[in-house]
């Protein structure tokens, strides 16, 4: 190592020595600020009604996984008695005892909501939730007769006394808690779980308006003949959550087998929360803590219905197209690909960006299709990490491998919640003669990479797919993301090499293009940030720019706060967590932080650094957090083609000057809209929206002009005034 190396990584051990002292969020504490930004989308009154319904789903749905896995991870770490603190300087113990009181608090702004925004909405529109004792006479025969034909065949009612003991229940299962007596006065207790397999929520028979009834009061109307024998004295619904973070031992001969086996234990997880009304009987309350055996702090009393994501599916009941937001409708083909047949001829001619859901997620699923019907094809590899559940991907792969194609596939089993999904996938891939790889022990295999080889007239050739989101055609449609098609002769070599990685025994090799993750990312990206602070300290133009999901290393976090010291402008997007305080005193007074919230989840990642006037643009599925640093297997890449550059760029100039969905971070931690006053009004999702219009219609024009000269086209209106 040469002196000046060895000056840069002392300096780095100094500056990444102080990050105990340093401004830093929790990272738990800061993923409630972010669903909080969520649950803001559900009070927004400019919000359509079905959509604000769908975000409160969402802020219930992530609350479920967060405490599936987060909380449940802090509450592993108290129980094993562990009193190390994390890089915000709290214990496990006050880490839990902040987040208990601050989801307490947030589960009443969700039911706040819940009850004086979204209801009283709802029924402005002619949209009502009706108690049994509401209900007319019509309505009242027509849920006895759906009880009777639908809902009580399905039931299970169990008894709990000294010979049946408390049932184990189905992580994230609703279920009513019933206290009986018998005629000699003796009190019992049974659970009736509300079954899953049917409709939350029930429309009933209404000469004005739409009028709904929630399956749970259907059953509870109906208890009487579920317990003729016994006289109903309370019933109450109540709702468990379970850990379910999966503890997989790696060093198993049979990967597969071991996850499967993980799989089963999660629905038996310890519970790490229990859920139920506020005016929840006490006998029933008293029965129900001491057969979970949780502790005052796991357990939510609710004001009004448990399980707030049925909300999503009865966001989009039929005919109420009016009452949701307008729809992103993606462009297909591209701008980049109109006007040409053959995709390959599209990616030799230049490198080409597809930016989602702006530009159709179809384009993607064509490459691989077409490399799967044709014949100078010799070989596909791909890395899967979560596909959709009837996925046009893993289909193409299939027919790719029956046309006798050498396919290689990395499916990622380890994919927290997909994992079932995975396996079934990885099953079929094998089946077809596919040669399925499940991963690298001790890693998640994350990048998003497909590499396709290719007998071109001139030779075999490597074409590219890289991008920032999966390959999952459903998500593609609300997920934001960014995919590359190039045909680079140093970017194929790079992802052979990555390839031979994944599927070997191969030493990482040096890479001539690419950086991964968990051999050189880190080095790479903290090397960038001190590149930049020298830079400034020399007085040459410094900036760093970045879009990340989250923000949470400690060691990247200290290096961003000595770039701004240096005087390094440090802009960041960061959706979710961002453990970093920005306008801190002597830390982050030149870091600005954004969190953008919208009709779209937010998800590529972009990394921008000036460089001395000369930016450097990277993309690619990694965050800034220790697990994509270190722990699993994380791509990013460098953006080379000049019209790439200018079209990121402007994706990030757009996104800083949202004033719908974006939020400011201050130095307390809290988010504020940005500042409206003097600027138009500018969603950023509309705005990529309408680009991909314009530009697949310029492209379509110039691709009509040169196949039959410069015709007299007639202007329409609508073009005139745009």
């Amino acid at each position: 190592m040469s002196g000046s190396d060895n000056k840069k990584k002392a300096e780095k051990t100094k500056i990444i020595s102080k990050w105990q002292k340093m401004p830093y969020n929790n990272r738990e504490l800061s993923w409630v600020d972010f669903n909080e930004r969520v649950l803001e989308e559900a009070v927004k009154k400019d919000n359509p009604i079905m959509e604000r319904c769908n975000f409160l789903s969402i802020t219930a749905s992530n609350l479920d996984e967060f405490f599936m896995v987060r909380v449940a991870g802090v509450l592993d770490q108290i129980h094993h008695g562990r009193k190390t603190r994390d890089a915000s300087g709290l214990t496990p113990d006050e880490i839990m005892d902040r987040l208990s009181y601050k989801i307490h608090e947030f589960a009443k702004k969700q039911y706040n909501c819940y009850n004086r925004s979204v209801i009283p909405s709802l029924r402005a529109n002619g949209i009502t939730f009706k108690e049994i004792d509401t209900l007319d006479g019509d309505q009242r025969e027509f849920i006895d007769e759906y009880f009777r034909k639908i809902v009580f065949p399905v039931l299970t009612p169990m008894a709990v006394d000294t010979s049946r003991p408390f049932p184990m229940l189905a992580n994230k299962s609703l279920n009513i808690a019933v206290r009986l007596t018998n005629l000699q006065n003796e009190e019992f207790f049974a659970v009736v779980q509300v079954p899953s397999i049917l409709p939350r929520f029930l429309e009933l028979p209404s000469g004005e308006g739409r009028v709904f009834i929630l399956l749970e009061k259907v059953i509870e109307a109906h208890l009487s003949e579920l317990f003729e024998l016994y006289n109903i004295k309370q019933y109450d619904a109540f709702r468990i959550t379970r850990d379910s973070d999966l503890d997989i031992d790696e060093d198993t001969e049979d990967l597969m087998a071991e996850i499967k086996k993980s799989i089963r234990k999660r629905k038996r997880g310890v519970p790490v929360r229990l859920e139920f009304s506020k005016k929840c009987n006490k006998e029933i309350r008293r029965f129900l803590v001491d057969a979970l055996e949780v502790t005052e702090r796991e357990i939510y009393l609710q004001r009004g219905p448990l399980d707030l994501t049925f909300l999503s599916k009865f966001a989009r009941i039929d005919n109420c197209e009016n009452l949701c937001f307008e729809p992103i409708v993606p462009v297909n083909p591209p701008a980049e690909f109109c006007g040409f047949d053959d995709i390959f001829k599209a990616i030799r001619e230049k490198d080409r960006l597809v930016h989602h859901p702006y530009e159709s997620f179809s384009v993607v699923v064509d490459f691989v299709r077409k490399a799967a019907a044709d014949p100078n094809v010799l070989a596909i590899k791909q890395t899967l990490y979560r596909v959709s559940g009837n996925s046009p991907i893993v289909a193409a792969l299939i027919k790719a491998a029956e046309n006798g194609k050498q396919v290689t596939v990395l499916v990622e089993l380890k994919a927290r919640f997909d994992e079932e999904n995975n396996i079934q996938w990885a099953n079929k891939l094998e089946k077809a003669g596919c040669h399925v790889i499940y991963g690298l022990t001790g890693l998640k295999t994350h990048c998003k990479i497909c590499l396709i080889v290719r007998r071109d007239e001139d030779g075999i050739r490597r074409y590219l797919h890289m991008g920032t989101g999966n390959y999952n055609d459903s998500t593609a449609r609300f997920y934001t993301d960014i995919g590359m098609f190039t045909c680079r002769e140093e970017y194929g070599i790079d992802a052979s090499s990555l390839f031979n990685v994944l599927t070997g025994y191969s030493f990482p090799p040096e890479y001539n293009k690419f950086i991964v993750a968990p051999n050189g990312m880190r080095t790479f990206f903290e090397a960038m940030i001190l590149h930049e602070t020298e830079n400034a300290k020399l007085g040459l133009p410094a900036a760093i720019t970045a879009k990340v999901n989250s923000l949470v290393d400690p060691q990247i976090i200290s290096l961003l706060y000595s770039a701004s010291n240096a005087g390094v402008k440090v802009n960041l997007i960061v959706r979710g967590i961002c453990c970093l305080i920005p306008n801190v005193k002597g830390f982050s007074e030149n870091i600005k932080v954004v969190s953008i919230v919208g009709q779209l989840l937010e998800h590529s990642r972009i990394f921008i650094f000036e460089n001395n006037g000369n930016p450097l643009y990277y993309m690619g599925s990694a965050d800034w957090m220790p697990r994509n640093l270190d722990r699993r297997v994380e791509l990013v890449f460098p953006v080379e083609d000049n019209d790439i550059k200018k079209r990121v760029q402007e994706i990030i100039s757009v996104s800083f000057k949202d004033t719908v969905n974006a939020r400011r971070q201050l130095s307390d931690t809290t988010y504020v809209p940005v500042e409206k006053r003097g600027k138009k009004k500018l969603n950023c999702q509309k705005y990529f929206s309408k680009l991909a219009f314009r530009a697949q219609k310029s492209a379509m024009k110039e691709t009509y002009v040169s196949a039959v000269g410069t015709p007299v086209v007639p202007v329409k209106k609508e073009e005139k005034d745009e």
